[in-house]
């Protein structure tokens, strides 16, 4: 079980290789106040003066700490490994440089930190990593943060306390993360910030220890006995108390190997019966066994995450592809497939079929048999013809002579203005299919050609290529659109079989107009024999009045003779008119299918080889965006990281864990 606490700081170097915080990993985070003792307790755990000292905030960036147990080295191990001294630090911003002088270990935290938070004591989120090596130390992994402030000092930003609360929370809010609570002990605990802030992500108080420092500066009469018994504010894993260097002790640099002498003699003088369980070497032996059994926790739910993440990371990499190693095998295919999924989706079995709206072949069903069709539908035979352009359409065609019959020339010359109505949404359906051509080709470079993204100019010759084909297709298929209607407008075929014979909705309409007649006639007669009209009254029109009715810039009622003509050309024309609509519905669909659609279908694949497939442009139609190869990099070396953790991983066996 020993081995699990290298184990973890194994997995976190692999893991720092790439800068990915993808595992969270179980550590020691060091929370506490502003001179509360934290540095002491974290240099009492080492046993070297190595962190920076100083008023206010002095830890502004977070600063993981590996603690790696190692034999006592001979001297001759010493010289084999180029170390003057039994106990050195590594940094990982300078991996080849190994400090054995714990001031200059100091001095690069100091500069390290400036670099990063410059000068004005602001705080950085980036971390400081540092292993030290040592058989004095036991293996740990902690995390030192900046101490929680309230009152900006100096350049220090307005928001300084929030900033802090925010890194510590990040980190500690980690689940495999064991939350180390420094509280002085004269002060009183529950005021204590760094409980407050470990309750928040850990209600439970699971994964806290609390350590109560500066037992020996306690007011006289005073003692911790009751806080440390855990009677005060109960902690799950336990409370312990430690005494810190004064700064007198700093100054005259007191060695820790006396500190921790006169910590026992205090702790056995004032608190003898927990003098077993307090002390900063008691302190180091709990964490390393809360840390040991933590990682044993830990561990099956940090196999089943580098398993899933790897699975992620590896489909994650197949759909970047392979680095493009024959162009011109490579240029072939994803035209290939691009044309493909272009048709597939025009014919309704593409792979991706979208749930949010109708697209491809569907929506061009939609078109012709909805959009198109109701549109002919809503179209009245009639509308914006009046009687009176029928009436005048009447005479024009017969010219000074009365007509005895309705001329046929006037019906032609109607029904052709109407039928010339249902040019206008014919054109407009065919510019709505050539639309969702052009969507489509979107459509298909966003979710079935996955490669086209890796290759932007491929990409947009491709949508070039495509467009430029409907391009060229649109004007032809406008103009057999336009000639159907021309067609039908060349030759007005009165003989068709669904057409209404002319004599007999003449018959028709002179019965009709017969009974109308012979029925007002009726009710005249009745009329007048009942109340006869004087002479010389309204019955009988004077001169000037019958003058009046000859005046055609007057608004008459039309004659018996007029209504019928009109009646009968009405009907005609509406009869007509109905058979050109439906063979338009019909035929227009069918134009568009054959001149745009399918055409397209037929010469895509052609058009995009015979313009795109050419020596020159293969090498400059694949080069991939930088963007694709910097993911594709960094997702490989993710994907290594995480084999390479999961080998760690199964190194550990199951005796191991207990």
């Amino acid at each position: 079980m020993e081995t699990l606490i290298p184990t973890i700081n194994r997995l976190q170097e692999v893991f720092l290789t790439v800068g990915a915080e993808v595992i969270q990993l179980p550590q020691i985070v060091v929370v506490g106040c502003q001179s509360s003792g934290k540095s002491s307790v974290l240099e009492s755990l080492v046993g070297r003066d190595f962190l920076p000292r100083g008023s206010g905030i002095v830890t502004r960036r977070p600063l993981v700490l590996q603690l790696i147990n190692v034999p006592p080295m001979t001297e001759r191990l010493k010289i084999e490994n180029g170390i003057k001294a039994e106990e050195w630090g590594t940094f990982l911003h300078c991996k080849n440089q190994i400090f054995t002088d714990f001031n200059e270990v100091r001095h690069e935290i100091e500069v390290e930190t400036d670099r990063t938070s410059g000068e004005n004591k602001g705080i950085n989120p980036e971390p400081i990593y540092l292993k030290i090596f040592s058989p004095k130390v036991l293996n740990l992994t902690l995390v030192d943060l900046p101490g929680i402030t309230k009152v900006p000092v100096g350049d220090q930003p307005e928001d300084i306390e929030t900033q802090v609360q925010e890194m510590i929370l990040s980190f500690i809010s980690n689940p495999n993360s064991l939350i180390l609570a420094v509280s002085p002990a004269n002060l009183d605990l529950a005021t204590s910030d760094a409980l407050k802030l470990a309750r928040e992500v850990d209600p439970d108080g699971r994964r806290t220890l609390l350590v109560v420092s500066k037992l020996d500066l306690m007011d006289a009469g005073t003692d911790a006995l009751e806080v440390l018994l855990g009677r005060v504010i109960p902690v799950r894993l336990g409370i312990i108390g430690v005494v810190n260097r004064s700064q007198h002790d700093i100054n005259t640099q007191k060695s820790l190997e006396d500190s921790l002498k006169n910590e026992h003699a205090f702790l056995q003088r004032h608190y003898p019966s927990l003098a077993s369980r307090a002390g900063s070497r008691y302190l180091a032996k709990t964490l390393s066994r809360l840390l040991m059994h933590h990682i044993r926790d830990c561990l099956p739910e940090l196999k089943t995450r580098v398993t899933v993440l790897s699975a992620q990371y590896q489909a994650q990499l197949n759909g970047y592809g392979q680095p493009v190693e024959d162009h011109s095998a490579t240029l072939l295919q994803i035209v290939t497939k691009f044309a493909s999924d272009y048709c597939s989706t025009i014919e309704g079995t593409a792979r991706h079929i979208q749930t949010s709206e109708l697209c491809g072949g569907a929506r061009m069903c939609y078109i012709f048999h909805e959009t198109f069709g109701r549109t002919l539908q809503s179209i009245d035979p009639l509308g914006g013809l009046t009687e009176l352009d029928i009436l005048t359409a009447i005479r024009n065609a017969t010219g000074p002579r009365p007509a005895l019959f309705v001329p046929e020339v006037s019906f032609e010359l109607l029904v052709k203005r109407q039928i010339k109505r249902l040019e206008e949404p014919s054109l407009r359906c065919v510019e709505l299919v050539h639309e969702e051509l052009q969507r489509i080709i979107q459509h298909c470079t966003s979710f079935s050609t996955q490669e086209l993204l890796r290759f932007p100019k491929l990409h947009d010759s491709i949508v070039e290529v495509v467009t430029g084909l409907l391009r060229k297709r649109l004007p032809i298929t406008n103009e057999m659109v336009h000639n159907l209607v021309a067609i039908e407008l060349a030759y007005i075929n009165t003989k068709h079989p669904d057409f209404t014979d002319a004599a007999q909705v003449s018959a028709s309409v002179n019965s009709q107009q017969t009974e109308a007649l012979d029925g007002g006639k009726r009710w005249k007669n009745e009329k007048v024999g009942e109340d006869k009209a004087p002479s010389g009254g309204f019955g009988s029109p004077s001169k000037g009045q019958a003058v009046n009715l000859l005046d055609t810039a007057v608004p008459r009622k039309l004659s018996a003779r007029e209504q019928r003509d009109c009646e009968v050309i009405q009907r005609l024309i509406k009869s007509y008119f109905l058979i050109v609509r439906k063979s338009i519905q019909d035929s227009v669909p069918k134009t568009v299918m054959h001149f745009l659609v399918n055409f397209v279908k037929e010469h895509l694949q052609s058009e995009l080889v015979g313009q795109l497939y050419k020596q020159p442009l293969l090498q400059e139609l694949l080069i991939e965006s930088q963007d694709t190869a910097q993911q594709r990099t960094e997702v490989a070396q993710m994907l290594e990281a995480l084999k390479k953790a999961n080998n760690i991983i199964s190194e550990i066996r199951e005796t191991h864990l207990w």
